[in-house]
């Protein structure tokens, strides 16, 4: 079985390099190479906000064939869902919030 180090060419988190704090994009990547393994819990555990994601994006590209305003609620709500759960998953991992 082929077995590919994605770790090679994934781009650095420039925020760490230079403060040497993580971001709150921090994750993504490797939470996406996780879920292409079919690793989805570990996928969630790295980047919570990976699902919520992918269903954003999902409705984003379906916007460009059907644009009705269902769809753009859904996608607004989305919007809002993943901006919590990046502010409150990156404020956990920052130990500011304690659980």
């Amino acid at each position: 079985m082929l077995v590919i180090d994605f770790s090679k060419y994934m781009f650095p988190c420039l925020n760490k390099k230079m403060f040497g704090i993580d971001c709150p994009g921090c994750g993504a990547q490797r939470a996406t190479v996780l879920l292409f393994q079919g690793k989805f819990e570990e996928a969630f555990h790295m980047y919570p906000a990976i699902y919520t994601l992918l269903l954003l994006g999902l409705t984003l590209v379906f916007g460009i064939f059907n644009n009705s305003k269902q769809l753009i609620i859904v996608r607004n709500l989305l919007i809002c869902i993943n901006v919590l759960v990046i502010i409150i998953s990156y404020l956990i991992k920052m130990k500011i919030i304690h659980i």
